[in-house]
């Protein structure tokens, strides 16, 4: 298929147009490059690959694009509380008013796949399923909101709401919790945590790769559908997320601060057997990812944590 991705030199989209290509299908990426990457150097080589450096908000150009593709999965975005706060304005131009824009062009015979974020679903002590009430509990989670109201009422397209993302991939990011934890457990030796009983649900950067490409394959099945995309098997607090981490760092020393709090307040548990009744299974675990970030780590360390960072 002829697969637009826009946003896709940033950190998922690097993995996820190298995992196309290889599948075979044509990739069009449409980045604006804002934090400098070289991502997608090593693509060029294939020649069902094509970059444009352009802008989403630049309408025209981004509904030129979808009209000639089959499958579209707007990955451009502000990603995360701290990067909305900081420019709420592009933030909303991102994450909702390009879906809103992408949805209203799309065609009954064109494919379109959302991500969307956990963090729409705030906090809960209840097990969360596809059917929990949102309580975003911040701008970039009201964003995602919105864009999967749109997507849905349009009925064609899937949402994938996205556990918290770890993994090493061609555009780095240090700043997500489980790459931040690896990173200052190597180079400071030490996890100082707030709120450690908090959890939170994490998925592998390629099986988000591999849960597109079968979106793809499936998409008649699961058109219209809303599916949690996490590790069934990594519900973890910030300690359980620590203690595992020191099961390679073994010098590593934990300590809590019971005085201070974390900025995000996400802290649920998040059932992903929709998915997985699909028959879509996850291929990398939590240790895969610990073990592969502490080996990468040795090629990034020497440089300033600010070329990894979306902050």
């Amino acid at each position: 298929m002829k697969v637009l991705i826009t946003g896709g030199a940033g950190y998922l989209g690097s993995t996820l147009a190298e995992h196309l290509l290889l599948k075979d299908h044509s990739v069009t990426v449409l980045d604006n490059l804002m934090y400098k990457q070289l991502s997608l150097l090593h693509l060029f080589k294939n020649p069902k690959f094509t970059f444009i450096n352009g802008d989403v908000r630049d309408t025209g150009r981004l509904l030129e694009q979808v009209d000639l593709h089959d499958a579209i999965i707007p990955l451009a975005a502000i990603v995360g509380m701290p990067a909305c706060k900081a420019n709420p304005e592009l933030a909303v131009d991102l994450n909702f008013k390009q879906i809103r824009n992408i949805v209203r062009r799309l065609r009954p015979d064109q494919k379109l796949i959302i991500p969307n974020t956990n963090s729409q679903y705030g906090s809960s002590d209840q097990i969360i399923t596809e059917e929990s009430p949102f309580k975003p509990l911040s701008l970039y989670a009201q964003t995602k909101c919105d864009a999967e109201e749109a997507v849905l009422q349009q009925g064609n397209g899937i949402v994938l709401r996205l556990a918290t993302v770890f993994g090493v991939s061609p555009r780095m990011r240090q700043d997500l919790l489980v790459n931040d934890f690896v990173y200052k457990s190597v180079v400071d030796g030490y996890l100082v945590l707030f709120e450690a009983h908090f959890k939170r649900n994490y998925i592998h950067v390629q099986d988000i790769a591999r849960t597109f490409e079968f979106m793809i394959d499936n998409y008649e099945q699961c058109r219209g559908k809303v599916y949690n995309v996490g590790l069934s098997t990594a519900n973890l607090s910030k300690m359980e997320l620590a203690e595992k981490i020191k099961e390679y760092v073994p010098k590593l020393v934990i300590k809590q601060d019971e005085f201070k709090e974390d900025f995000d307040k996400r802290n649920y548990i998040v059932s992903n057997a929709k998915l997985e009744s699909t028959g879509w299974r996850p291929m990398y675990d939590l240790d895969y990812g610990i073990k592969q970030l502490i080996q990468a780590y040795q090629m990034t360390i020497p440089y300033n944590n600010r070329n990894f960072t979306n902050l």
